[in-house]
């Protein structure tokens, strides 16, 4: 008898991610895997430029989007064990699973800051216009693709296949948590997934994702590592001053193209004159971090002392400072930027790239796409009106930073500033 054929992708959290091409759905998963579209992701950063602050967060948007799956197939199949009715939509959520991630652009969100551009259109634009996808997916059942757009629409007729993917808990945010804390190093990011994915449940009658109630406590730590996650990882003051740069270095660019002194290849130069989202397929696709590490890299050398600055600072980690002023009154904020703007003149650095404001909001936990519903007795209660420690989580803040170079800081310092 011959053995099952199949792929096996080691994963550094999931182990081994088996994919069996006896079963049509995973067969279908490897034949999109293959494709160049997807392969393109192990060239995209997962955390964009936050390897700069944190040296492990190397990882790629490929091995979360493997990831991804793989936690996604474990929770649909386990709850399609006890309702065998959910069984049919198997390759829809498996495939909008791996998939969900395919249109970000090169720093993967930061991309969509420097660029203007919505990594959703493009995930929906790919499984259009890109054939081998779209042909796979049709070939497989002519409703799938539809499908799978019901899904990132959040549009599925039966909610547990969207909310799988896009919700307050789902398969998404538990593997980029656990990644993201593994690559950062940051422990306070550990997930208990074996608990939470034994907690998850269907409830036929509103057809939803559930948590069974005794799953309650490990949902509030997956909502507190969320929360601490985004304080002290994606908002880090570090990964806002790389990004400042890396935008402004782009803005920069943009102008000297206009200008007409400015060389770069077929792919950058349509990303520098074009809207991002209408862009050709071809040219999104052919963009990665390396197309455009590459051009920073060339621009160091570049006549415009702006551009060339800029550029150099990205690429040598010698970055902007980023202060915390999120307590300060509006007019405290505003005097501090006029001083750092007249102390940077004798420098020569042009203060509308070298200084300014950086905002990160976060919602905290809402009741985004339902919430997270825990079965009682008394039958479905969503979790922040249960727990007291949820409900301190609701609260949405922001924080905001001055960015300037290090170049003023004794200006700063004279002003009892940091």
């Amino acid at each position: 008898m011959q053995a099952s054929r199949g792929r096996t992708y080691h994963d550094p959290l999931h182990g081994a991610i088996a994919l069996d091409e006896s079963d049509p759905v995973e067969a279908l998963l490897i034949q999109m895997i293959d494709t160049p579209a997807f392969q393109r992701l192990r060239r995209i950063r997962q955390l964009g430029p936050a390897s700069l602050t944190f040296h492990g967060a190397e990882g790629s948007r490929f091995t979360h989007s493997l990831g991804v799956m793989a936690v996604t197939r474990r929770a649909f199949d386990r709850i399609a064990k006890y309702y065998p009715e959910i069984k049919p939509y198997r390759a829809t959520v498996l495939c909008a699973a791996l998939l969900h991630d395919i249109g970000h652009g090169p720093f993967s969100h930061t991309c969509e800051e420097v660029f203007g551009s919505h990594h959703e259109h493009w995930t929906e634009r790919i499984l259009q216009e890109f054939q081998p996808i779209r042909q796979g997916l049709t070939a497989f059942d002519a409703m799938l693709l539809p499908q799978i757009t019901q899904v990132y629409h959040k549009q599925h007729p039966i909610p547990l296949v969207w909310q799988l993917i896009s919700s307050q808990l789902d398969c998404d945010r538990l593997d980029y948590l656990m990644r993201d804390s593994y690559f950062t190093g940051a422990s306070y990011g550990k997930l208990d997934l074996d608990r939470i994915l034994m907690a998850l449940n269907y409830d036929p009658v509103s057809q939803q994702l559930v948590v069974a109630g005794k799953g309650m406590a490990a949902i509030e730590h997956y909502l507190v590592v969320r929360y601490f996650m985004y304080a002290q990882v994606y908002n880090h003051p570090k990964n806002v001053a790389a990004s400042w740069v890396l935008e402004q270095a782009f803005r920069r660019a943009q102008e000297q193209m206009h200008l007409g002194q400015l060389e770069a290849d077929p792919t950058v130069t349509v990303w520098l004159q074009q809207n991002c989202d209408r862009i050709p397929l071809n040219d999104y696709l052919a963009a990665d971090d390396g197309v455009f590490t590459y051009h920073l890299q060339r621009w160091q050398n570049h006549p415009d002392p702006v551009l060339s600055d800029l550029c150099r600072r990205f690429i040598d980690r010698d970055l902007l400072k980023a202060w915390d002023v999120t307590q300060l009154e509006t007019d405290q904020t505003e005097r501090l930027l006029q001083t750092v703007q007249q102390a940077l003149k004798p420098s020569g650095l042009a203060p509308g790239y070298y200084t300014g404001f950086k905002t990160a909001f976060s919602r905290g936990y809402t009741l985004y796409q339902r919430g997270i519903m825990l079965q009682t007795e008394t039958g479905l209660q969503e979790i922040s009106e249960l727990s007291p420690l949820v409900k301190t989580l609701t609260q949405p803040y922001s924080r905001r930073w001055l960015i300037y170079p290090r170049e003023v800081e004794p200006v700063l310092r004279s002003l009892s500033c940091p």
